[in-house]
């Protein structure tokens, strides 16, 4: 009985060890989702009082965005490519599927990074952790 228990614990350990050896192969984090560019717009001001995709109610004030991709309350740094400004946002909504842009920002957001006038803007998006980043 010990030996058959003892050869079951081998052959359970035999086959394991290759599936734990792929995970130590494979990357950590997604690249590709760690560090986005694409076009930031900002929330236009009907949407403010409304209940964002988490829940949230939404306000201009506040330092948060919709993405499509990245889970909610994920903190990211976004900056403007055009001035260099930056800014950190939470994000708490989603944009519409159709919408092909990266990031839509608050009124206050959007303002720091200095983009209000014109609308839209090319950012790059950081993901920094799902605490809030210390400042």
């Amino acid at each position: 009985m010990r030996n058959h228990l003892a050869g079951v614990v081998f052959l359970c350990l035999f086959f394991a060890m290759p599936a734990l050896a792929q995970n130590k192969l494979r990357p950590i984090s997604n690249t590709k989702e760690t560090i986005q560019y694409g076009v930031a717009s900002y929330y236009a001001n009907k949407f403010q009082g409304r209940q964002t995709a988490n829940g949230d109610i939404f306000d201009q004030q506040k330092l948060t965005c919709a993405h499509n991709s990245l889970p909610f309350n994920t903190w990211i740094r976004v900056t403007n490519l055009r001035n260099g400004k930056t800014i950190v946002v939470r994000v708490t909504d989603r944009l519409h599927h159709k919408n092909k842009r990266l990031v839509d920002l608050s009124l206050r957001a959007a303002s720091r990074l200095g983009y209000t006038k014109r609308g839209l803007t090319r950012v790059k998006v950081e993901v920094l952790d799902k605490k809030p980043p210390e400042a």
